[in-house]
């Protein structure tokens, strides 16, 4: 299994880069960059403070591939 996002997708369109958001949900650019790539998946606190910065459900940026 494997967690999907639309991050960068929902980032963009509010014209936010890595570092901006990263700073709004106090973690590392690095952190965003790993996330958006499906490198490291991110704890539910840090998930559902993205969703709610990019103002969407979490289903919206978040989903599992099988």
């Amino acid at each position: 299994m494997k967690l999907s996002n639309n991050i960068k997708k929902y980032r963009k369109k509010i014209g936010l880069t890595q570092a901006e958001l990263a700073d709004l949900v106090q973690v590392s650019r690095k952190t965003i960059n790993t996330v958006e790539n499906g490198l490291f998946v991110p704890s539910t606190v840090l998930s559902l403070s993205i969703a709610k910065i990019l103002n969407q459900r979490f289903e919206e940026i978040f989903s599992l591939e099988i």
